[in-house]
């Protein structure tokens, strides 16, 4: 049984999802079920009990997870110990962010980085913006570029890297209908069609602002991903929301426009997250990089 292994069971012990756990093992649902059949096999009971709903650690499973936790820790001391002799950093840290963030960030940051860590191994997995705070906070990264909330969680630092701000769009040649120069009456800005995202912060703080308003935005569209609201935007479905950076970067920011809303909208601030939470010398050298690398 090796530790690649123990870490696809421990995953899968933290999840109780095969699917979340088979992307932060890297690997397909199909291989991680019969990885933990392997394991069953060579222990000789049942782990997890499974069905088409749910899955959940039998008592023998919870006896495993502590010993699998207690090995891959020992197993990370005597690489650390054995790592510090050579009096060089080694490790990996496990990254995550938007594919927004990772080319408008990254290369400067993981370029200096490189240079001065180059035994360190870094695993960069994009997805969803609105996964940052909760991918770190389980441990599936050990670090993490976001949006900062309103309230952060405990447990969590956060270094400040940049500032977008939230800004409205709309289609470039659609000057009459959506041209808003100041905070107009709440019943028009009810028959204005909005291109909004589904989840996350920016939608919190568009349904705040309308609020404020005593207005119900008409929501032609709920969205996932601030580049799919650029798109309908520039197609002249309706007037969207997204940070600016995103615009920036995107190959149709010569499609849409930003709107001169008043009052505007809360900027975003963008930085890494690392968790300050860890309970066992297993996360120690994780710690250590991510902090390294967050204070670049």
């Amino acid at each position: 049984m090796d530790d690649r292994s123990l870490k696809q069971f421990v995953n899968l012990a933290d999840s109780l999802h095969f699917g979340r756990a088979s992307e932060a093992s890297n690997v397909s649902p199909s291989a991680l079920s019969r990885s933990i059949a392997r394991i069953e096999e060579e222990v000789g009971v049942i782990l997890f009990e499974r069905n088409n709903r749910s899955v959940s650690l039998t008592h023998a499973g919870q006896m495993f997870l502590g010993y699998a936790r207690e090995t891959l820790g020992e197993w990370d001391t005597i690489r650390n110990q054995l790592m510090e002799e050579a009096a060089e950093l080694h490790g990996e840290v496990s990254m995550y962010c938007s594919v927004t963030a990772s080319y408008s960030f990254l290369f400067e940051i993981l370029a200096r980085f490189r240079l001065d860590y180059p035994h360190v191994e870094i695993k960069l997995h994009t997805g969803d913006p609105e996964d940052t705070i909760t991918r770190v906070l389980s441990g599936s990264e050990d670090i993490a570029i976001g949006a900062r909330p309103s309230r952060m969680p405990a447990g969590l630092a956060f270094k400040p890297i940049a500032q977008s701000p939230l800004v409205f769009i709309a289609a470039r040649d659609d000057f009459l209908q959506h041209d808003r120069h100041h905070d107009e009456a709440s019943s028009t800005w009810e028959n204005i069609p909005m291109i909004l995202p589904e989840r996350g912060l920016a939608r919190r703080r568009v349904d705040d602002w309308f609020r404020k308003r005593s207005a119900s935005p008409q929501v032609y569209a709920q969205v996932a991903g601030n580049e799919a609201i650029v798109i309908m935007v520039s197609l002249g479905f309706g007037i969207g929301v997204v940070p600016k950076i995103v615009l920036e970067n995107s190959p149709l920011a010569d499609k849409v426009r930003v709107l001169e809303v008043r009052p505007r909208l809360k900027a975003y601030e963008v930085g890494f997250f690392t968790c300050l939470l860890y309970t066992s010398r297993a996360h120690e050298t994780a710690y250590t990089i991510s902090y390294a690398v967050v204070w670049v």
